[in-house]
């Protein structure tokens, strides 16, 4: 189907920078360059000047930045890792293929971990916590990190939808050990395909994951020092998204430009809940998704899809609630409120004010 307003607009994201995008293809593909060269380093230094930390290792996607941040940290079998169900897949599946248990908690009002709840499952095998910063904003890291040191336990950050966003200036990805994100197409900074990068100021942890994602390889030595895996970010990746990371702030002020037309004209619907508007407060959101919470959820999907407007549910039903996974124990009864309630709405840099107002419109007289 052909959408009026699709919920993301590859082809018009690609014609905006075009000439750059094929500038650098061109250059990976006539220098021969593919594996582990120049491109890949060089968006390496531009990630972490960016963040201001001092190791950023590509990837190959985001699940592997949360695997090998684990493998790094040392969690092994028997281990306990505490996280939420209101998130990706990958979240989860990273705990279980280190051989650890998922330990999850709910989440609150802000689809983010709700932290006062993480001490009640603290136990003698917990070993990290995993707070995923949803749809551009942060968990409340100030609050996790307190009770991180109070039991010796690690953080490692799932930061796929947050890159840029902030809390109390400090951007997310560099509170913990490690920050991991993707650059799955659609994300705030996305490439042609899968990739994803771990981010971390300790020495010891960028240089095991250095390791891990080239099968153990010291290259410059040419020894073998362990079992690793092949996760590595191509350099062909590299090279489009160093040519995107310079636009990133000006794609997060656009995105955060439509949030605001949104809590605008949507604010004064009694039968929706949004998120915070933008605002110059100690949180900095940059609205990778913007999620509202509706009544009669579905009926409003059907609507929207009729009128031309892709939307996008994510996730209409919890993970703990997926029999194959095992977490069926888990009673997590805000995660499964807002499954049924959530909508994700169009919003990307290159969406037009006339296509925000047409989304709006739609919406407003569904509730009429």
């Amino acid at each position: 189907m052909i959408y009026k307003v699709p919920f993301v607009n590859f082809p018009e994201h690609y014609k905006r920078i075009k000439d750059e995008i094929d500038f650098a293809i061109k250059e990976v593909l006539l220098g021969g360059d593919y594996i582990l060269r120049k491109h890949l380093k060089e968006f390496e230094e531009n990630f972490a000047k960016f963040l201001g930390v001092k190791y950023a290792i590509g990837v190959g996607s985001g699940t592997d930045a949360l695997y090998l941040s684990l493998k790094a940290a040392g969690i092994n079998q028997g281990d306990e890792v505490i996280t939420v169900a209101h998130t990706f897949v990958a979240t989860i599946a990273s705990i279980i293929h280190c051989g650890a248990k998922p330990i999850l908690v709910d989440i609150g009002e802000d689809y983010n971990m709700d932290v006062e709840k993480v001490e009640e499952v603290i136990t003698n095998k917990t070993k990290a916590i995993i707070p995923v910063h949803l749809n551009g904003r942060l968990c409340d890291m100030k609050r996790l990190m307190e009770i991180a040191s109070k039991y010796n336990l690690i953080i490692i950050e799932d930061a796929a939808q947050a890159l840029g966003a902030s809390l109390d200036g400090v951007k997310a990805g560099t509170f913990g050990l490690t920050g991991c994100f993707s650059f799955y197409p659609a994300k705030i900074l996305g490439g042609l395909g899968d990739g994803g990068m771990v981010v971390t100021n300790n020495k010891d942890v960028a240089e095991k994951i250095l390791l891990l994602r080239d099968h153990g390889q010291k290259r410059e030595i040419g020894e073998i020092l362990c079992y690793g895996f092949n996760s590595r970010l191509d350099n062909l990746q590299a090279a489009v998204l160093n040519v995107k990371l310079k636009y990133v702030p000006k794609w997060i002020e656009r995105r955060r430009e439509i949030a605001k037309l949104y809590h605008q004209a949507l604010s004064n619907i009694t039968k929706l809940k949004l998120p915070p508007p933008p605002m110059n407060g100690r949180f900095y959101d940059v609205y990778q998704n913007y999620v509202i919470r509706a009544k009669r959820r579905d009926e409003l999907v059907k609507h929207l899809m009729r009128e031309g407007i892709e939307v996008l549910i994510s996730w209409p039903k919890p993970l703990h609630k997926h029999e194959a996974l095992g977490l069926s124990n888990f009673h997590l009864p805000m995660t499964e409120q807002i499954s049924k309630e959530v909508v994700s709405l169009p919003i990307y840099p290159e969406l037009s004010n006339n296509d925000v107002n047409f989304v709006i419109q739609a919406i407003q007289t569904f509730y009429k």
